[in-house]
């Protein structure tokens, strides 16, 4: 049996099945990443974006986060078939949450097109966006969340910083450098990785914390723990099963497989 059967198997006899995602999910739809050759923080300063910089200078940040949004999400982005798989995976019953590091909301929308697809509803599946959503704008006086287009809009247009109804200003709903996570996604996650039978981690490298130690806090609570990417992390050695192969190729079959 390798690697990926046993993976399936312990998918189908698992209570509660829970899969961790990285940038290297979304990558092959074309989503830019932050790090390496060619990434985000290649064009610009990360340190514009920290939320220190927010505090003190609103105005000064929202300039520059209209370029970023411009360059991250200068066309459409799909979802493709490792998102696709998961999001089949928990309207299946096979999967019980999809944790998140990335903020394209990519996981949301999958799993909204395999709802309307399907013949019922299915199994509602959790989506923790660890790191929040940048396709989402909340206001840091009353807390209303909002879709960001429009106040990106606002921003480019001149208004800055973009102001809510009840006068606070509007910030990016994602946890931005110098913020910490909310404390209740996490212990929220902590608690997934604790009760899970089988532990996916698929397209992270694993090195940002806390969301990195994750799988080993799964694997210390007995779980079965698959690592599916393309480089190696440093979880590899607490891993029952490692691939080292293309997300959008292995998740279909995983999928395929667990529902054998």
């Amino acid at each position: 049996m390798d690697d990926l059967e046993r993976l399936a198997d312990e998918i189908r006899r698992a209570d509660t099945a829970v899969a961790f995602t990285g940038a290297g999910i979304s990558a092959p739809s074309g989503v830019p990443t932050f790090r390496g050759d060619d990434g985000v923080w290649e064009k610009f300063d990360e340190g514009q974006f920290a939320y220190g910089r927010f505090q003190r200078d609103p105005e000064g940040f929202w300039s520059d986060r209209v370029d970023l949004q411009r360059e991250m999400f200068d066309e459409e982005y799909e979802p493709n078939a490792a998102h696709e798989a998961l999001a089949a995976m928990g309207r299946d019953g096979d999967l019980e949450a999809i944790l998140t590091q990335n903020t394209d909301g990519l996981h949301g929308e999958a799993a909204d097109s395999v709802r309307e697809e399907a013949a019922s509803d299915g199994d509602e599946t959790t989506v923790l966006e660890l790191h929040g959503n940048s396709q989402r704008v909340r206001c840091t006086d009353c807390g209303k969340r909002r879709d960001g287009d429009p106040i990106f809009e606002r921003a480019a247009d001149g208004e800055l910083p973009p102001t809510c109804e009840c006068g606070g200003v509007f910030k990016p709903d994602v946890v931005l450098f110098g913020e910490q996570l909310p404390g209740a996604v996490i212990q929220r996650a902590r608690s997934l990785a604790r009760e899970s039978d089988v532990f996916l981690a698929i397209g992270s490298s694993l090195v940002v914390e806390p969301a990195a130690s994750l799988p080993r806090l799964a694997a210390s609570a007995g779980a079965t723990v698959g690592i599916v990417n393309l480089e190696s992390t440093p979880c590899d050695d607490i891993a029952d099963a490692v691939l080292r192969e293309d997300v959008t190729g292995v998740l279909p079959r995983l999928r395929d497989m667990a529902a054998e």
